[in-house]
C-alpha cells in the first residue's frame, strides 16, 4: 500500500531545509509571490489560516515539527522564486510556473513609505496597467475549474522587465495593497497583476474574507491616525453575484432599501451599515473590540461609484488594469473612499489627525488628546463666513433677507472679461486669443498658507495684520487700479463700491498694492472675526498632492525641468497616452477642487428646511473661512501675476475665468507673448511654463475675430478658449 505523501513536499516538490524561519513580512511575501493561499499554508501544515494569518503578522510563532515543516516549506519557495529570477529567458517558463516570481517588486502601499509621506519611484511605472489588462477575458471565458490559479499572481507581457523590488519591506497585513477590483467568477485584482482568489457568494462572507485572509489595506499616514480600511470594487458582474441589482431604483437617496435581502444578509451577520446605508460607496463595520478596527470599504461599479467628471472612463476598465489605476491614486494620495472631493477631505484628516493618545496623570493610564496643528473639534463660523442656510444666519436675518457685501463673505474665483471698449488699437491688430492656465491653482494657495484653527474673536475696530487670519470689514474701493485688469476685490473683477468682508489674504494684498504702488487709500477695517490660534493645517495635504501630481505628470511624459517649448509639445499629446494614468491625473486634480470645496459643503436632500443644522456641520473640518482663504490666495496670486506682465510688459488679459487668463498674441503659443529677460529667462514675477503647481500651461487658442466677437455678445473668452465650456475651479 502507497504511503501518503508528505503535503508539503506536495506544494514544494523538492527544495532544502532550514532551521530558522524569515521575519514575518517576508513570509507573507514568499507565499504570495510562490502563488499559495493561507488555507493551503494551513491546510498542508494541520493548523488554521487564522494561525498562518498570526504567523505572517508575527503574532505568534510555530513551534516544534511544525515549525521544522513550515520552513522547509519557505526555504523551498525561497530557492524556486530565486531561480525564476534569476533564468535568462523567464518569459519562456511554462504557464503553470508561480508567475507571481516577481510579486515583490510590486508596491502595495508600503507602510513605512505612506507614513512617512515618500514614495516607492515604482509606483510611477503605471504602463504595467496596459500589459496586465491584455490578459483579461470575460468571466465567462475562463477557467473556473481547480486547476485555474487560486492566490495572487503578477502578469507580465513580454519584453518588459518588472519593477525593482522596493527597499522598505511592506506591512504584512496589507502585502497584497489597498484594494482589489472583484469580477463575477471570484477573481480580485489587486495593483501591479495580483490575483487574488475570492470563495464569497454574499456580502457578509466577501467582507470576512477581505478582513481574513485578502491581506488589503494601507498603512496610517500620520502616527497618531488609522490605518485606510480594506477596498474591494464591484464589477457588474461581481454585484450580480451578490445579488445587488444592476442599478438604484431609489435614484433620490441612492441607496438599497433597508429590507433589501443584501441589507438583511449584513444585520444578521452581525454586521452593521454607516448612515448613508447601501449605496455607490459602502462601509460595513462592526464596533472596535479590543482597539481591533473591522471595516470594509465596497464601492459599486454599475450604480456608478467612480464619477466620469473625476475618473473619466476609468469605470470602463477592464478589472487589472482598473486595479492599478485606483493602486496607483490610492499609494500616491489616499486609498478611495468615496468622491473625489470625499477623498481630498479624508487626507486632510489623515494627515492631520485630531486626536492623539496622552497619558492622563490622574488615572495613570491614556486618554484621548489634540493633536497640535490640527482641526480638532467643530466650531461655527463667523456670520460673514456662513453660508445663507447655516443656523448662524438664521438667527441674525429673517427669513428671505439677502445679505449685502457688510454683511456677507464673498470669496470666489475670477469671472471676469474686459469691455471691448477698452482694447487698444495695439491689441486689435493682434492675430490670436491665447489661454495660458495654472497648473492646481487651489492647490499651490494652499502652500505655506496661514488659517485658522479655532473659534473666531470678534474684534471692533481692529488694526490689520496679515499674520492673523480671517475676515475684514473693509472699504476697498478707493484703490484705484487700470480698467483693463481685473479688480482684485471681486470675483467679478469690477471695483467694490463701499465696504465689504474680505479674507486676510485678499486685505494684505490691497495693503501690498497701496505701498507697491504708491495709491492714496488706507486700510482701515471697522469690524473683524479673526482666529488666533493658526498654523499651516494645509501643508501636509498640499506636499501629498502636488507630488503626486509630479510623479502622474511624468508618467505622462511630462516632467520637471523641461525647456519650455519641450514642456509646450509634450502637454500637446499627454492625456492621449496611457488612460491609466490619464485618470489617475484627472482624479488627483478632482480631488484637489472636490477636497476645498467640501470645506464648505452645503445641505442637500428635498427634506432640509433652511436654517436647520445639516450633518456636515458636525465636522471639525467643515471650515468655509478656510475655503475662503485658498481662494482668496489663488485669486491674488493669479493678480499679482497679471500686474507684472502689465507694468514689464504692457500686456493686460481680456478673460480670466478662475486659474486661466487670456491675452492677444501675434501667435498661437504662450511663448509668442510671455516676456522673458534678455538672457531668455521667464520674467521673474510673471506666468512661467512649466509642470508644477502655480506654474502655467497652454490652455488653448482661437483667433481674434472670435475672441472680439464673444466679447461682444457678453460671453467669457477664457471659458470657451479650448473648444469646450471650462468649469471654474471651486465647489
Amino acid at each position: 500500500m502507497a504511503s501518503k505523501p508528505d503535503p508539503v513536499d506536495a506544494l514544494l516538490k523538492s527544495g532544502p531545509r532550514r532551521t530558522q524561519l524569515p521575519e514575518p513580512a517576508e513570509r507573507a511575501r514568499l507565499r504570495t509571490g510562490y502563488g499559495l493561499t493561507q488555507a493551503e499554508i494551513a491546510e498542508a501544515l494541520d493548523v488554521t489560516r487564522t494561525t498562518v494569518a498570526g504567523w505572517e503578522a508575527g503574532r505568534s510563532e510555530p513551534q516544534g515539527t511544525t515549525r521544522a515543516a513550515y520552513a522547509k516549506l519557505l526555504d523551498g519557495i525561497a530557492a524556486q522564486l530565486a531561480a525564476a529570477a534569476e533564468a535568462p529567458a523567464a518569459r519562456h517558463l511554462p504557464t503553470s510556473a508561480p508567475e507571481a516570481a516577481d510579486a515583490s517588486a510590486v508596491p502595495g502601499a508600503p507602510a513605512g513609505e505612506q507614513a512617512s509621506g515618500s514614495r516607492n519611484t515604482t509606483d510611477r511605472a503605471m504602463g504595467d496597467a496596459a500589459d496586465v489588462s491584455a490578459s483579461y477575458r470575460p468571466a465567462a471565458e475562463r477557467a473556473t475549474g481547480p486547476n485555474r490559479p487560486a492566490a495572487p499572481r503578477r502578469t507580465m507581457s513580454p519584453g518588459r522587465q518588472p519593477a525593482p523590488a522596493s527597499s522598505a519591506s511592506p506591512d504584512a497585513r496589507f502585502v497584497n495593497g489597498p484594494l482589489a477590483v472583484l469580477d463575477g467568477d471570484g477573481s480580485a485584482y489587486a495593483r501591479g497583476g495580483l490575483v487574488l482568489d475570492c470563495p464569497a457568494r454574499d456580502i457578509p462572507s466577501l467582507v470576512d474574507w477581505t478582513l481574513a485572509e485578502a491581506n488589503l489595506g494601507a498603512a496610517r499616514l500620520h502616527r497618531n491616525g488609522r490605518d485606510a480600511d480594506p477596498l474591494v470594487v464591484l464589477t457588474d458582474s461581481a454585484a450580480a453575484r451578490f445579488g445587488l441589482p444592476a442599478e438604484l431604483t431609489d435614484r433620490r437617496t441612492l441607496r438599497l432599501p433597508e429590507d433589501h435581502k443584501v441589507v438583511k444578509q449584513i444585520s444578521k451577520a452581525g454586521w452593521r451599515l454607516t448612515r448613508r446605508g447601501f449605496g455607490p460607496w459602502v462601509r460595513i463595520y462592526r464596533p472596535v473590540q479590543g482597539g481591533r478596527r473591522q471595516c470594509v470599504q465596497l464601492a459599486i461599479l454599475p450604480w456608478g461609484a467612480l464619477d466620469s467628471r473625476a475618473w473619466g472612463s476609468a469605470d470602463q476598465l477592464q478589472p487589472a488594469a482598473l486595479a492599478q489605476v485606483l493602486g496607483t491614486y490610492a499609494s500616491r494620495v489616499i486609498t478611495p473612499c468615496g468622491s473625489a472631493a470625499v477623498a481630498g477631505l479624508e487626507l486632510m484628516t489623515a494627515l492631520r489627525p485630531p486626536t492623539r493618545a496622552v497619558s492622563d496623570e490622574a488615572s495613570g493610564g491614556w486618554t484621548s488628546g489634540p493633536v497640535p496643528g490640527s482641526l480638532t473639534h467643530p466650531v461655527d463660523p463667523a456670520p460673514p463666513e456662513a453660508p445663507d442656510e447655516h443656523p448662524v444666519v438664521a438667527a441674525l436675518y429673517p427669513r428671505g433677507h439677502v445679505r449685502t457685501h457688510d454683511e456677507v463673505l464673498d470669496e470666489e474665483a475670477f469671472d471676469w472679461f474686459r469691455d471691448p471698449q477698452l482694447l487698444t488699437d495695439g491689441e486689435c491688430v493682434k492675430s490670436f486669443a491665447v489661454g495660458i492656465d495654472v497648473n492646481t491653482a487651489f492647490l499651490a494657495a494652499a502652500n505655506r498658507l496661514i488659517v485658522g484653527l479655532g473659534e473666531p474673536v470678534h474684534v471692533t475696530k481692529p488694526v490689520f495684520d496679515k499674520k492673523v487670519p480671517g475676515c475684514w470689514l473693509v472699504d476697498l474701493s478707493g484703490i484705484a487700479l487700470d480698467p483693463r485688469l481685473p479688480s482684485p476685490f471681486t470675483p467679478h473683477g469690477s471695483p467694490p463700491t463701499g465696504p465689504a468682508w474680505y479674507a486676510t489674504p485678499t486685505v494684505a494684498y490691497a495693503a501690498e498694492l497701496i505701498s507697491t504702488q504708491g495709491l492714496d487709500a488706507r486700510i482701515q477695517p471697522t469690524e473683524a472675526y479673526v482666529r488666533p490660534e493658526a498654523g499651516p493645517y494645509l501643508d501636509p495635504w498640499y506636499k501629498v498632492l502636488a507630488e503626486a501630481y509630479k510623479e502622474t505628470m511624468a508618467d505622462l511624459g511630462v516632467g520637471s525641468g523641461m525647456a519650455e517649448d519641450d514642456f509646450l509639445t509634450a502637454m500637446e499629446g499627454h492625456k492621449q497616452s496611457d488612460p491609466g494614468p490619464v485618470a489617475v491625473l484627472s482624479a488627483i486634480k478632482a480631488t484637489v477642487k472636490g477636497g476645498i470645496g467640501k470645506l464648505r459643503e452645503r445641505p442637500q436632500g428635498a427634506k432640509y428646511r433652511s436654517g436647520e443644522p445639516w450633518s456636515a456641520l458636525a465636522r471639525p473640518t467643515w471650515r468655509p473661512d478656510i475655503r475662503a482663504a485658498v481662494i482668496s490666495t489663488a485669486r491674488v496670486n493669479m493678480h499679482r501675476k497679471m500686474v507684472k506682465l502689465a507694468t514689464a510688459a504692457d500686456l493686460f488679459p481680456i478673460a480670466v475665468l478662475s486659474d486661466c487668463a487670456v491675452y492677444l498674441s501675434d501667435g498661437p503659443s504662450p511663448l509668442d507673448f510671455l516676456p522673458h529677460t534678455p538672457d531668455g529667462r521667464p520674467l521673474p514675477g510673471g506666468f512661467r511654463l512649466g509642470v508644477s503647481p502655480g506654474m502655467v500651461k497652454h490652455e488653448g487658442t482661437q483667433d481674434l475675430m472670435w475672441a472680439v466677437k464673444m466679447l461682444d455678445q457678453g460671453h467669457n473668452p477664457a471659458r470657451h478658449i479650448k473648444g469646450t465650456d471650462a468649469a471654474a475651479d471651486g465647489e
